[in-house]
């Protein structure tokens, strides 16, 4: 998969778990790929004061990535 193909699956993969997290006053944005595995995001609106925003990240948005694009190692959120 180029660099190109895996930005658009991860992208699909923000897409699909966007609604859950604006139902919450939440969002997500992609801020970048390194070396192809290694995705960084930066949770927003009501989602940066949740008290479960790392189980978020972990149990919601890294499996919906990875389900998308297996070859993703980590999901990281940026403050």
């Amino acid at each position: 998969m180029t660099t190109e193909e895996l930005t658009i699956e991860v992208q699909k993969a923000l897409e699909e778990i966007r609604p859950f997290l604006n139902s919450d006053g939440g969002d997500i944005t992609l801020i970048s790929i390194e070396d192809d595995k290694h995705v960084k995001v930066r949770l927003e609106g009501a989602c940066t004061s949740c008290s479960v925003n790392q189980m978020t990240l972990r149990a919601g948005v890294e499996t919906t990535i990875k389900k998308f694009a297996p070859q993703i190692e980590t999901v990281v959120n940026i403050l």
